[in-house]
């Protein structure tokens, strides 16, 4: 399915004498009448599914990019900003936990959230009209259906970045009164998304027949994952429990087949946000919100700019194996126990592409390693080995790192990308994957003391990257399942650790790990943690010390910080009688 189709409506005038002549609609728009139909409604609805990307909304894209690559991203332990200081240092703040309500890409998520919530609101509000007639009721509902998703995963957007935002519906918006939508965010919202998932799940079909539309599954996983930000875990069990045994849905046998145009919509996908290039356009509906995320260099993928969004010292060491092929963690749930970042693996960090060098790869690894980010001298799909500092933008700065699940291969450049910049690709962003759900599904087993059960799920998945595919065949690859019962004798938190070991190691760089340590309640613990140790030198297993990221040298995550603060211009509009209608998240 496009992610655009054209709303204009060249409309023919009637020329006469009457006064009709000068009764002239406004050019270039569609008239309510020219809508109400199905036609129409299905055009407003494509309207909602385009602003799934984050791209369309007034902003630059890349403040509501669906990667959520700043806001889940570079606010973690997962990935720096990238790039050198001077460069976007509106990311910078973000980063370093200098949040300000002022902050332009606060605004721009928030203009992203709600204008999908208002694009949502007109289709249901159309297909609720008795004016449009050439629709079934079956028809209206499911139009209404796939809305609600939307309006569902919008709200959920703007829930996890402010938990204090306003929910509007369509009996709130009404178009002839500008102030209808400036409500009060002093409601918990969690209900009413929880609504739009659940008629969105009992009124969509399993399959849709364009790929793309929201089904019967993707609404349970998402009605489930809202379930899980508010630790309601036996009734997210059921959900999860009725998509694994009942949606056909499988993993792939290769971990990679999840980051490849060659498998978009496999399988193992419950719900992707589609990119299309060489479409007619300008390149925008291929995922143009993440075009600055690419390897600074002619000879890499995207053939040049920007040098954003690299992988931290500290995601790639949690990727070490030990002797039994395991993460190295421990038995306290908050991860303060682990030991994987006590010695770093080695790397090329302040050593020129110039001078000669050889990685050791002796360090066993995980192979998800390999097919999440780029290092020197590991094979970067079939371009051959990442040459180092040539493709980073400023290494001492932002490090000798590059992601890569985004990227595309060598031998599909021109049929994945766009003809006018390769950034521009077709690779979708898989949204909900079987993996997700059962990943969340081990999460709840722990939750309501079922380990073994949480054991099975998580080796399910350790399963998958030992037999799938290896990104290098000279780099040494050791990743093993739990021996049985292993959650049961170490204990609940060792298990809950685990699990979410497990989720950050399987969905590392897809913009998912800060909301996740903000919902598991150990984000103020664990950036501090990390930040302090990326601040400081490294250390090799060979001695070789090397530097970091020293401006993170003092940062501090704060309380405050487990929710992003209200754009201030959006608290200034929201003025009705004189007072604004949205109060400011505590600290700012």
């Amino acid at each position: 399915m496009k992610k655009y189709f054209l709303l204009l409506v060249f409309i023919g005038m009637y020329f006469s004498c009457s006064e009709d002549f000068f009764d002239l609609n406004p050019q270039g728009r569609a008239s309510l009448n020219q809508l109400s139909n199905k036609s129409g409604v299905n055009a407003l609805l494509i309207g909602a599914y385009s602003l799934l990307d984050g791209v369309g909304a007034g902003n630059t894209g890349r403040q509501s990019t669906v990667s959520n690559y700043v806001f889940g991203g570079i606010s973690s332990d997962d990935a720096v900003k990238g790039t050198d200081a001077g460069d976007q240092p509106e990311q910078s703040f973000i980063e370093q936990y200098n949040w300000i309500a002022d902050n332009t890409y606060f605004l721009g998520k928030w203009w992203h959230s709600y204008d999908g919530v208002a694009r949502c609101n007109d289709v249901i509000q159309l297909a609720n009209s008795e004016a449009v007639k050439d629709m079934t009721p079956a028809e209206k509902t499911q139009a209404i259906a796939e809305a609600r998703f939307l309006r569902g995963h919008y709200h959920f957007e703007a829930k996890k970045m402010w938990n204090k935002v306003p929910y509007i519906d369509e009996t709130i918006y009404v178009a002839t009164d500008a102030n209808s939508t400036k409500i009060p965010n002093s409601e918990d919202i969690w209900p009413k998304i929880e609504a739009d998932f659940d008629f969105a799940a009992k009124n969509l079909p399993p399959v849709q027949a364009q790929k793309g539309r929201a089904t019967q599954w993707a609404a349970k996983a998402y009605l489930a994952k809202a379930l899980l930000f508010q630790k309601k875990w036996a009734a997210a069990k059921t959900l999860l429990d009725d998509i694994v045994l009942n949606s056909g849905k499988k993993l792939m046998t290769n971990y990679h087949d999840n980051y490849r145009t060659a498998t978009n919509n496999n399988a193992e996908s419950i719900f992707e946000v589609q990119f299309s290039v060489n479409d007619g356009t300008n390149g925008g509906n291929g995922n143009a919100g993440d075009n600055l995320n690419w390897p600074y260099s002619a000879t890499a993928p995207g053939r040049g700019c920007c040098g954003f969004y690299q992988p931290s010292h500290n995601l790639v060491n949690a990727f070490k194996t030990d002797e039994k092929g395991l993460p190295f963690i421990g038995a306290a749930a908050d991860g303060s126990l682990d030991t994987y970042n006590k010695v770093d693996l080695p790397n090329d960090q302040g050593i020129s592409a110039g001078t000669a060098f050889t990685l050791d790869k002796s360090v066993p690894v995980d192979p998800r390693l390999d097919w999440t980010v780029g290092r020197r001298g590991v094979n970067f799909l079939d371009w051959g080995p990442m040459p180092g500092s040539t493709w980073i933008r400023d290494q001492a700065y932002a490090g000798p790192f590059t992601g890569k699940k985004w990227m595309y291969y060598l031998a599909e450049e021109g049929s994945t990308t766009h003809s006018t910049s390769r950034r521009n690709v077709n690779n979708n962003y898989r949204l909900i994957k079987l993996s997700s759900v059962l990943l969340w599904l081990a999460e709840c087993e722990v939750e309501l003391g079922n380990l073994s059960a949480a054991e099975n799920l998580v080796n399910h998945i350790r399963n998958r990257a030992k037999n799938g595919s290896k990104q290098d065949g000279t780099v040494t690859y050791k990743v093993e399942p739990y021996e049985a019962g292993t959650f049961s004798a170490q204990g609940a938190d060792f298990a809950r650790n685990a699990v979410r070991m497990e989720q950050r190691l399987e969905f590392a760089m897809e913009g998912h790990r800060f909301f996740d340590l903000v919902r598991w309640g150990i984000a103020e613990k664990v950036l501090n943690k990390y930040a302090a140790e990326e601040a400081v030198p490294g250390t090799e297993p060979s001695g070789r010390k090397f530097n970091k990221r020293g401006y993170m040298a003092g940062k501090v995550f704060g309380a405050k910080n487990n929710y992003y603060p209200l754009p201030q211009d959006e608290i200034l509009n929201s003025q009705k009688d004189g007072q604004p209608t949205l109060t400011q998240n505590p600290g700012y």
